[in-house]
């Protein structure tokens, strides 16, 4: 009987010890888990917002790297086209015998500066260089003038509206898309005032 109580007091000890010991590990993994060892989900979440923070647009988009050729190429020949017709529209203005002309010609100075500056103000961001060259005017007459603008508008019109649908840069989109309401516009008042002097 001594010798059963004995082996039995064994088992039940040995018993409580592989109890103890098999708690004690657990516990020991999980303050391991818990401790400099991230769970995977986390490593992930912590990454992916860390790359999120880098991929975001920076404030300052001033170079030319992210515009392409044909961005570049708009923002120039638009530059151009618009101090041509500022400089015609002030040649109307003082030249042409027709108020209808004139009034045109003086709208033509008035919208193409302020497109231009706000173009201006876009190149100064974006790190482009826009030419500054002044193009020879010389005052033919009221048909020839108003026979420019309509073919101009329409030219341009299709060069604004190329690049709001087709371009890359979203600033230089939302200009030609802007301008090319403007540009339909006097289109439109170009073609009805060229058949007053025709």
């Amino acid at each position: 009987m001594k010798n059963e109580l004995t082996i039995i007091s064994q088992f039940e000890i040995a018993g409580a010890l592989l109890g103890l010991l098999s708690f004690a590990g657990v516990a020991m993994a999980q303050m391991a888990g818990s401790g400099t060892t991230k769970p995977a989900g986390q490593i992930e979440t912590r990454s992916t917002a860390a790359e999120g923070e880098r991929e975001k647009p920076g404030r300052h988009t001033t170079s030319t790297a992210a515009l392409s050729a044909q961005d570049k190429t708009f923002m120039m020949n638009a530059a151009k086209g618009g101090m041509m017709e500022v400089q015609w529209g002030k040649a109307a203005s003082d030249y042409s015998k027709n108020p209808e002309v004139k009034k045109f010609g003086k709208r033509m100075m008035a919208d193409h500066s302020k497109a231009n500056n706000e173009l201006i103000a876009l190149a100064k961001r974006k790190g482009v260089a826009l030419g500054q060259e002044q193009a020879g005017v010389k005052w033919r007459g009221d048909r020839d003038y108003m026979n420019m603008m309509v073919d101009d508008h329409e030219k341009d019109l299709k060069e604004f509206t190329a690049e709001a649908t087709n371009g890359n840069d979203p600033d230089v989109k939302k200009f030609a898309a802007d301008t090319a309401k403007v540009v339909n516009q006097h289109l439109q008042i170009a073609k009805q005032v060229r058949m007053q002097v025709e």
